[in-house]
């Protein structure tokens, strides 16, 4: 009886630890995989900016990076930035399966660039752009 009691709170837990990202919506263009990028990092949410994002090890890097500088900031400036708004001051549709958008948030002020792609049916953010806008 405790073996069977065992199993079953075990597959309750598992149930309920489930796939974290499967609450998500894909993103139906461009600007609405850029704007869930960004507000994820605002938000630290990162495992969700993870979900709009393309899933190579450079990309994967540059998140972790920003991950780890938005945790050493303090409670007061994570919260600012959960508080921000985005400003977006240009959407450039280089393609019609490529955009860069250029942003800022009303917290920090600083200019952004995230490039988004159509790849294998779903928009996604190409996050290395940001750091090397010759991609």
């Amino acid at each position: 009886m405790m073996k069977y009691l065992t199993l079953c709170i075990a597959f309750l837990i598992i149930s309920a630890c489930g796939n974290p990202t499967s609450d998500y919506k894909d993103a139906t263009n461009a600007l609405d995989a850029g704007r869930g990028f960004i507000d994820a990092c605002l938000k630290g949410d990162f495992i969700k900016a993870g979900f709009y994002m393309v899933q190579d090890e450079q990309n994967k890097k540059y998140l972790a990076q920003i991950e780890t500088q938005y945790r050493e900031k303090g409670r007061e400036g994570r919260q600012q930035y959960r508080e921000a708004s985005i400003n977006i001051a240009e959407v450039d549709e280089v393609t019609e399966s490529m955009t860069i958008i250029n942003y800022s948030n009303s917290y920090d002020k600083i200019g952004h660039k995230v490039k988004v792609m159509l790849q294998n049916g779903r928009w996604l953010v190409d996050f290395k752009y940001t750091f090397n806008p010759n991609l």
